[in-house]
């Protein structure tokens, strides 16, 4: 494997079940085999894309006292601005080379569920920011029902298995900004080699080099989607779920050659996550004689809990 499989969600929503069970398969082998897939057919409009980018941008270039406004204290960075250098991948002590914003959940049915949440922040400065990136929230988050309902029936599951689990569920909308280096980075990466904590991702910005992906061999294959696709990619709730049949596999953001150190990268991750008592225990269709169980039983909320003290987002 030494590319990133593409697939098209059009054939999984077109009602024609030739198509839908073509798309069952494909996106059910990528994520057997490599674990990621370009996705074209999404709910986002490029209209939508271009704001949330103008949005973006405009948020990273206010002076960073005023970012700092907005960076909530006792929350593990789950809302809000994260600082430069804050988030680290696990098992590495030096800063990632971002910053970054999170938009989380938006529960308007549900009122003891809201009270699970920090609330989102809103930033005064730039009103559009806020409104753009709740609408793209929703479009991801309706992207990335479709993408589990054909992984439920590619794990002989029922469709809307995970419908109810990712309503109001934890997800994190979280737009990136890698700043230019300005000086030889010791022992630092954009982002260094890790894992998602949830069941998918969805990337927005992954069209320029520096995104790699690491393939069955341990080679780093660059993961370079068109301008109309998504990179999704199996996090480690869902790969546990399916007792490792969906791989979870290591990615990374490298740093760009010298002569582009001057320039800002962004990337705009959705992380799907269910709500927090969903059990992430072994699917009884995923073990076998070959296959035993290899994972513990844990609620998403447990898992989660664990990764942010090992990310050094939470004590």
């Amino acid at each position: 494997m030494d590319r990133i499989p593409s697939v098209n969600l059009e054939d999984f929503v077109s009602g024609d079940p030739n198509r839908k069970q073509k798309f069952i398969n494909e996106i059910g082998k990528a994520y057997e085999d490599i674990g990621f897939v370009a996705l074209k057919g999404h709910f986002l409009d490029d209209a939508l894309v271009d704001k949330l980018y103008n949005e973006v941008k405009n948020f990273f270039n206010l002076p960073l006292e005023t970012k700092r406004k907005y960076e909530i204290e006792g929350i593990g960075g789950q809302r809000g601005y994260v600082s430069f250098g804050k988030e680290s991948a696990k098992g590495k002590k030096e800063g990632d080379l971002k910053e970054f914003w999170h938009f989380g959940q938006y529960v308007e049915d549900d009122p003891e569920r809201a009270k699970e949440y920090p609330e989102n922040v809103f930033v005064e400065e730039i009103p559009d920011f806020n409104t753009v990136g709740k609408e793209t929230y929703g479009m991801l988050e309706k992207t990335a029902k479709y993408v589990l309902r054909a992984l439920a029936l590619h794990l002989d599951l029922e469709e809307t298995y995970f419908d109810d689990y990712i309503h109001n569920g934890n997800s994190i909308l979280r737009p990136i900004h890698y700043p230019p280096i300005t000086k030889e980075p010791e022992n630092a990466v954009r982002a260094a080699a890790h894992g998602d904590i949830n069941l998918i991702t969805l990337l927005m910005g992954a069209q320029g080099r520096g995104l790699q992906v690491q393939n069955h061999k341990g080679e780093w294959i660059d993961a370079i989607a068109e301008p109309d696709e998504l990179m999704i990619n199996v996090g480690d709730m869902l790969s546990r779920h399916s007792n490792n049949k969906l791989k979870s596999t290591i990615h990374r953001v490298v740093n760009p050659p010298r002569e582009l150190w001057g320039t800002s990268r962004y990337s705009i991750p959705f992380f799907m996550h269910p709500i927090s008592e969903m059990k992430l225990d072994v699917l009884d269709s995923c073990i076998d004689d070959e296959n035993p169980k290899q994972f513990e039983d844990i609620t998403a909320g447990e898992f989660l809990n664990e990764r942010l003290i090992e990310l050094g987002l939470k004590k």
